[in-house]
């Protein structure tokens, strides 16, 4: 699947395109539904699919001093977005001068340099200086749109809201749910001070970057590699209590491996939270506890399917 960026042409195969917009971090199972009516216009078009994105967020721009609150990474959107079935990404750099053009400007950007033909969004989407533009805008202007409801269940409107309370509780598998995958934090393994694995658990340090932060404790986890192999495993995601100087991180250790990952990208699945980070007395309480985790996660995960 193609990467386009709003600030470059779009080639001539992927013009006349019906385009999903949103921002769809997390692509739930709202984001889906928008993604999937596109995708099927397009189909019986005979268009171009192109799911856009914003990158930064918008609440980077207008709330800089927001703690960090991704869902997703661009990486991961595009893999999800091409396993929906679409053509191609293209990422909106969200800067003020974006944010600031007049809806008629925003759908001229549209059709005559990214080449839409038309729309699909969720019903709250808006756009343009002051969030004026609507989806009722885009028809007005020229530019067929379809709007697509809201995705709900018993407990109301599933949103990357909900999503993110959840993951804060430790409620993975509420957040599993309405992901309709579990919870993944994808990064680049470092080199770190190596001290797991001089107390027989090597961990695989992973910075948190802009994710969300999660409750911080011990969790049942799968890590999903580059080569495809699903491993399982447990992490600590925190600021390691038992180790001086602290220092924020996801640390999965993962069962019967033991092959290098430094300087390799992974993706790491939160099935189910254990509890909370605890500081142990002394070092055999420690390896005690970490051995505890483990086996309570292996059994966790020996009863839960695996989802990429």
């Amino acid at each position: 699947m193609e990467r386009l960026s709003s600030s470059a042409p779009v080639p001539a195969a992927l013009r006349g395109s019906v385009m999903a917009l949103g921002n769809f971090d997390g692509f739930h199972a709202g984001h889906q539904a928008v993604v999937g009516r596109a995708i099927e216009r397009a189909r019986a078009e005979g268009r171009p699919a192109i799911v856009a994105t914003f990158d930064p967020h918008p609440m980077r721009l207008f709330r800089p001093d927001t703690p960090p609150f991704r869902l997703t990474t661009l990486d991961q959107r595009e893999a999800l977005f091409a396993r929906a079935g679409a053509d191609a990404m293209l990422v909106f750099d969200f800067t003020a001068a974006l944010a600031a053009l007049s809806p008629r400007a925003y759908v001229d950007l549209l059709t005559s340099q990214l080449g839409v033909a038309a729309v699909v969004t969720g019903e709250d989407f808006t756009f343009g200086k002051d969030r004026s533009g609507t989806v009722e805008s885009f028809a007005a202007l020229g530019l067929p749109a379809q709007a697509v409801a809201p995705v709900s269940d018993e407990a109301g409107i599933i949103s990357s809201s909900r999503i993110r309370t959840a993951l804060k509780a430790g409620d993975c598998d509420t957040a599993a749910r309405l992901l309709t995958r579990p919870f993944a934090i994808r990064g680049m393994v470092q080199h770190g001070d190596k001290l797991g694995r001089t107390i027989g658990f090597p961990t695989a340090n992973i910075d948190m970057g802009a994710y969300l932060r999660p409750a911080y404790g011990i969790y049942a986890v799968r890590g999903l590699l580059a080569d495809g192999r699903v491993l399982d495993g447990a992490a600590n995601l925190g600021i390691r209590p038992s180790f001086d100087p602290p220092k924020e991180l996801l640390e999965p250790h993962f069962f019967d491996f033991a092959e290098s990952l430094y300087d390799q990208s992974i993706e790491v699945q939160l099935i189910r939270y254990l509890h909370a980070e605890r500081k142990y007395d002394g070092l055999d309480a420690l390896i005690a506890g970490i051995a505890q985790d483990c086996a309570d996660a292996r059994q966790i995960l020996a009863g839960t399917p695996t989802l990429a």
